[in-house]
C-alpha cells in the first residue's frame, strides 16, 4: 500500500504488503514456488550480494510470497521490518542470534511456554549462552539479574499457559535503563489485542503457527523490529555496530539505520542458520491474517463466557483468565490488551492430576493437541505434556501445575463448548 492515509487494522490485515501480481494481475498473492531468481546481468548479481541493492537471490534468504507476509506482520505490529522463518522456536533463536556471543546471557520471565523454558535453560547452553529466570512482577529482581554480560530481556505479552499479562511498560523501562533490547513474544495476544512496540518493546517474536495462521495447517515464525534501538550506543552489539567481515567491513547499523536488525536477520541469520519459511506456509498465513480481527473478537467473546462459567462451577478450584474481574491481572490486561485478554487460560480441577487426565479424555469438541490459537477449541494437560520436562517448581512458576488444564478457546458456539466441559467435569470428578 502506498504512503498516504492511515488505515485501520481491518484494512491493513487484508492489504498491507500485497499488490496485484505485476505479471498476471492476480489479486491474491501468488505462491512463488521457486528456489532461485534470474539476475538481470553480472552487475545486478554483484549489487545484490554486496547488499547494495534489495532484491531476490535465493529462497533461503528472500522470496516474494514471504516478503508480503513480512511486510504485513511488521505493519500490523507497528515495526519497520520483519523476518519470517520456519517456526516460533526458530524465531526465538533468530531473535537472539545478532545479540549474543559465548558467555553472554538473557534475563527471562519464569512465566513462559514450557518449550521456551527448555530452549533457554538447556539448548542455548550449547552456544555458550545462558538464561536467568526471574519473576517479572518483581521489577527489582529483574533489574538485579542484569549484569555486564546480559544482552536482552525476554517475556511473553500474554503468557502461555496461564494467560498472565506482563507489565510491558515497566519491564521496558528496566531494559531501557540497562541499555538492553526488550524482546516480547506476542503469539498469544497477536497485534490485534496487543502491540508491544507501543509499550516499549524493541523486538517482537511470533509463532505464526498459532493465531496468525489460525487454522492449524502450517508452522512458522516471525521477528519484528521496532527500528528504535540504537545498536551503536555501546559496544555490546558488535554484530550490528562493528564491521562485518563477510561483507567487506560493512557496518549494519551505520549502513541501514533503523533497518539494521532486519537486514542482518536476512543477510546473515537466514543465510547461515537456514531457518527458512516455505512460500506455501507464508501463503496459508497470509490467508489466515485476513480474518485475524474477526477471529480474535470471537475467541475473546467465547473465552470470557467460558471462563466465567468455569469460575462459578464448584468442581473447579480456580481459573487464571485475566479477562475475569477477579483476576489480579484484570486491570493490567485492560491497559496492555484493551481489546481483550486473549483466549488462552488454565483452570484447576478438583481431584488433581488424575481428574485432569480424566477430563481431557472425556472431552468431545475440544481437541487434545499440543497447539493453541486454532479456530477449534483445544485442550492439554501441560504438566504431563508440554511442561513435562520441567521440575515441579518450574511447572508451578510457569502456571502449569499438575492440577491444571490449559484451554485454547476457539470460535465454535460457546454454549456447545460449555456443555462439553460440563460433561467432562462430571466424568472427571465423579
Amino acid at each position: 500500500m502506498t504512503d498516504g492515509p492511515t488505515y485501520g487494522f481491518d484494512t491493513l490485515q487484508i492489504h498491507a504488503g500485497a499488490r496485484p501480481d505485476p505479471a498476471t494481475g492476480a489479486r491474491q498473492t501468488p505462491i512463488y514456488q521457486t528456489t532461485a531468481y534470474v539476475f538481470r546481468d553480472a552487475e545486478h548479481a554483484a549489487a545484490l550480494f554486496n547488499l547494495q541493492e534489495v532484491g531476490y537471490i535465493y529462497s533461503r534468504l528472500t522470496n516474494p510470497t514471504i516478503a508480503v507476509l513480512q511486510e504485513r506482520i511488521a505493519t500490523l505490529e507497528g515495526g519497520v521490518g520483519a523476518v519470517c522463518c520456519s517456526s516460533g522456536h526458530a524465531a526465538q533463536i533468530m531473535a537472539l542470534f545478532p545479540l549474543m556471543a559465548p558467555g553472554r546471557n538473557i534475563v527471562v520471565s519464569t512465566r513462559l511456554y514450557g518449550g521456551t523454558v527448555t530452549q533457554f535453560s538447556q539448548t542455548i547452553r550449547r552456544f555458550g549462552w545462558s538464561a536467568k529466570f526471574v519473576d517479572f512482577d518483581d521489577l527489582d529482581a529483574v533489574s538485579a539479574a542484569i549484569d555486564d554480560d546480559t544482552r536482552a530481556v525476554f517475556c511473553e505479552s500474554i503468557a502461555n499457559p496461564g494467560g498472565y499479562i506482563t507489565d510491558l511498560p515497566a519491564i521496558a523501562a528496566v531494559a531501557d535503563a540497562a541499555g538492553l533490547p526488550l524482546i516480547v513474544d506476542n503469539t498469544s495476544a497477536t497485534p490485534y489485542l496487543c502491540r508491544p512496540i507501543e509499550h516499549g518493546a524493541t523486538l517482537v517474536v511470533h509463532s505464526t503457527t498459532k493465531y496468525l495462521t489460525g487454522n492449524g495447517t502450517v508452522t512458522g515464525g516471525a521477528i519484528v523490529d521496532s527500528g528504535r534501538f540504537d545498536w551503536s550506543a555501546s559496544d555490546k552489539f558488535p554484530s550490528l555496530s562493528a564491521p562485518e567481515p563477510a561483507y567487506h567491513g560493512l557496518k549494519f547499523h551505520e549502513t541501514f539505520g533503523p533497518l539494521a536488525y532486519t537486514f542482518h536477520g536476512i543477510a546473515i541469520g537466514l543465510r547461515d542458520l537456514g531457518m527458512t519459511m516455505n512460500p506455501q506456509a507464508a501463503h496459508y498465513t497470509l490467508m489466515g491474517i485476513e480474518t485475524l480481527s474477526l477471529r480474535m473478537e470471537r475467541h475473546v467473546e467465547n473465552a470470557v463466557k467460558i471462563a466465567t462459567w468455569l469460575e462459578n462451577d464448584p468442581r473447579v478450584d480456580y481459573v487464571t483468565y485475566a479477562g475475569l474481574p477477579s483476576s489480579p491481572y484484570y486491570e493490567r490486561g485492560r491497559e496492555i490488551c484493551p481489546r481483550g485478554a486473549g483466549a488462552l487460560f488454565t483452570f484447576a480441577v478438583k481431584g488433581g492430576y488424575e481428574a485432569c487426565v480424566k477430563l481431557v479424555d472425556s472431552l468431545e469438541i475440544f481437541s487434545h493437541v499440543a497447539n493453541l490459537g486454532d479456530t477449534r477449541s483445544l485442550v492439554i494437560h501441560s504438566a504431563s505434556t508440554t511442561h513435562r520436562q520441567l521440575t515441579p517448581e518450574q511447572q508451578k512458576a510457569a502456571g502449569a501445575a499438575p492440577n491444571v488444564v490449559r484451554l485454547s478457546i476457539g470460535i465454535e458456539d460457546a454454549d456447545d463448548l460449555i456443555a462439553d466441559l460440563d460433561r467432562a467435569l462430571s466424568a472427571a470428578t465423579a
